[in-house]
């Protein structure tokens, strides 16, 4: 099937939405206990033009191709997927916002309201998913009016990479990856790679051995452009920060990250953790989630963890794990991170049942930040440490 007669499939399925909650306030005529929905489009929302793929089911496009990604349409908001879904979790409508009732009449209560322009649940090429969730209330005998606006929900990062990099690095895969998955990325790729948003991590696999760049903590709406280099390629001087356009439902960001003949970086939005003297910190940990061969340092407070508590207090009887916290006194399991302690000499270290000594101490760990470990955000894998 061309791709042409794909979108006459679509129709109903998958497309693009936009919301802004008003207050509940025209008053009917009280005929019983029910309220009424009115969902609408905001006049002045805009619609962009997105790839035609976006709009397939998602195995279609997996496997789409670069020249399927340039054919564009025009969003048409008949077409968006609607969700009307009780506080209880029943849906009360799901389907096309053409297909959908003007008034939808229901009981009182708290609802959520989404729609978008195609389900997105995993990284994908030319996937840009538009939309938004909002909040209703609905009051006994008044009409609750909902405004529908449209931004992009999740985020997108490309790649501009020096041709030098194929010469220095013949064997190297370059990978964008988050915790909810990864795409290779060719260096001759020119699609924008869209994810979720949150930590997402640029990384090198070359000859076994994998070398996180640069880990970015992209928000909704934003388009993230990094440019790769080899030191000693371009000009020194390069423009980067955010750069706002026209384009009202997206963010544009540029980058620079250069690697040298050693196979040092610098630039890339967050190198912080690729060293000891440039260790995380507690916070920073936890808004590194997925990042991997990471330094941290805090203070050891604790350890005897479970899932809704640990201790804080000698003596200890579990050598598997530890927490950490950015300052000494801390006694809130919330405010801590985690420590996996795998069987080993680090574990023979750190391990607070045979090393008391150590609680209260500044610690630097390297590993990989996970989003939970025992409730909480935690590092794992640990491969070094240092006091």
């Amino acid at each position: 099937m061309c791709i042409q007669l794909k979108k006459a499939f679509l129709g109903f399925s998958e497309a693009v939405m936009l919301l802004c909650v008003t207050g509940c306030d025209a008053v009917l005529n009280p005929t019983g206990p029910d309220g009424e929905l009115l969902i609408n489009f905001h006049q002045n929302a805009v619609l962009p033009k997105v790839p035609l793929v976006s709009l397939l089911p998602e195995e279609e496009r997996r496997t789409s191709t670069y020249a399927e990604s340039q054919v564009e349409v025009q969003l048409d908001t008949n077409d968006f997927i609607l969700s009307v879904v009780g506080s209880g979790g029943a849906s009360l409508y799901y389907g096309s916002f053409g297909a959908a009732p003007t008034k939808i009449i229901t009981s009182p209560g708290t609802y959520t309201i989404s729609a978008k322009s195609c389900e997105f649940y995993a990284p994908l090429y030319s996937s840009p998913q538009f939309g938004d969730t909002k909040t209703a209330v609905v009051t006994a005998g008044k009409e609750c009016r909902v405004l529908l606006d449209c931004e992009q929900m999740n985020c997108g990062i490309r790649l501009k990479i020096d041709p030098q990099f194929l010469t220095d690095f013949p064997n190297g895969v370059l990978f964008l990856k988050s915790s909810e998955g990864k795409l290779m990325y060719a260096y001759s790729e020119k699609r924008i790679a869209y994810f979720r948003p949150g930590n997402i991590s640029l990384v090198l696999s070359d000859s076994g051995k994998e070398k996180t760049l640069a880990t970015y903590k992209v928000e909704a709406k934003e388009i993230l452009t990094i440019k790769l280099e080899i030191s000693g390629t371009s000009a020194p001087s390069v423009t980067s920060g955010i750069h706002i356009q026209l384009d009202t439902a997206r963010v544009w960001r540029d980058d620079r990250i250069v690697i040298d003949a050693g196979g040092g970086v610098s630039g890339g939005g967050s190198n912080k953790g690729d060293a000891k003297d440039n260790a995380l910190n507690i916070s920073q940990a936890k808004d590194m989630i997925g990042a991997t061969d990471v330094w941290v340092c805090g203070f050891i407070v604790g350890g005897d963890l479970s899932s809704s508590k640990c201790s804080f207090d000698i003596p200890f009887s579990s050598k598997t794990n530890l927490v950490l916290a950015s300052k000494s006194s801390c006694r809130d399991k919330e405010a801590c991170l985690s420590v996996q302690l795998n069987s080993g000499r680090i574990r023979d270290a750190l391990n607070l049942v045979e090393n008391p000594s150590l609680l209260g101490k500044k610690v630097y760990l390297k590993g990989d930040i996970v989003e939970s470990y025992y409730g909480i955000p935690g590092i794992q894998s640990i491969s070094e440490y240092s006091f």
